[in-house]
């Protein structure tokens, strides 16, 4: 499918977009160096990640509060110091890396990050700006006043996606004949789930309105072939996924895979 013209460098490449979500949390080892590094040598430039930050301000790549779905280990992320999360191994081999150490690893990868908490909002930002990464970078969350603090400290050279609240006032907007609203400033994407609880969020008005104001649709977390062919008949700008093989062979059959670069799986 060819990509129209995208108002922010983030986007600005062949679309669909394919993402591997958290690395591609299939394998079981989400979110590690081990997990992106699989993600980049299968082609994907696009990988969704989630960050905490540590008791003395690193952030790091993990999805839950605790260790303990991972490792058993029922203690906070937040109240660890980075050195004991530098320790931590799944099946011997380091799980949680630095964001700043990912970004630099993987200069070509353009990455979607979940900022867990409030408090991870200041040293993702510097991470960010340190490597300057905030032109291949998408940030969202599950907070309208967390992603509010994430655009005002950034300003529009950095990405963001809607937050709840904001998805929900573009859905209502979405049914609404010739409506126009639902946009709002800083928000390059709608990041959501088919399904919302008995509500379906991704539907053709859906996407429709999201196309007319300008903005692109990324659903998560997809990992059958049939919903995502689906969701490409509709027209979605993404699909977010945990079966990296999945996703890829619905794209190479669509003729939607980018063709191979020098770059690809290759860490700085």
């Amino acid at each position: 499918m060819p990509h129209r013209p995208r108002p922010h460098p983030y986007l600005d490449a062949p679309h669909p977009i394919a993402f591997a979500h958290r690395g591609g949390g299939a394998q079981g080892d989400e979110n590690s160096s081990a997990a992106l590094a699989r993600a980049a040598e299968a082609g994907y430039r696009y990988i969704e990640t989630d960050v905490h930050v540590s008791t003395d301000g690193v952030p790091v790549l993990f999805h839950d509060p605790t260790l303990k779905r991972l490792t058993g280990d029922p203690r906070r992320v937040e109240d660890l110091a980075w050195p004991d999360l530098a320790a931590i191994r799944l099946s011997g081999e380091p799980l949680i890396p630095r964001l700043d150490d990912v970004l630099g690893a993987w200069p070509h990868i353009r990455f979607n990050i979940d900022i867990k908490t409030d408090t991870a909002v200041e040293s993702t930002l510097a991470a960010l700006n340190a490597t300057n990464s905030l032109d291949r970078v998408c940030i969202g969350a599950f907070s309208d006043a967390r992603l509010a603090r994430v655009r005002k400290a950034a300003g529009p050279r950095l990405a963001t996606s809607m937050g709840p609240k904001e998805v929900a006032r573009f859905k209502l907007a979405s049914l609404m004949p010739r409506s126009r609203r639902g946009g709002v400033a800083g928000a390059v994407a709608l990041q959501v789930p088919v399904r919302s609880g008995p509500i379906r969020v991704v539907d053709r008005r859906f996407v429709a309105h999201a196309h007319d104001l300008g903005l692109d649709v990324h659903v998560w977390t997809v990992d059958d072939a049939p919903t995502i062919n689906a969701l490409l008949d509709l027209g979605v700008d993404g699909v977010m996924t945990d079966r990296l093989d999945v996703l890829k062979e619905v794209y190479t059959a669509r003729g939607l895979w980018p063709d191979p670069t020098p770059m690809d799986g290759m860490p700085a």
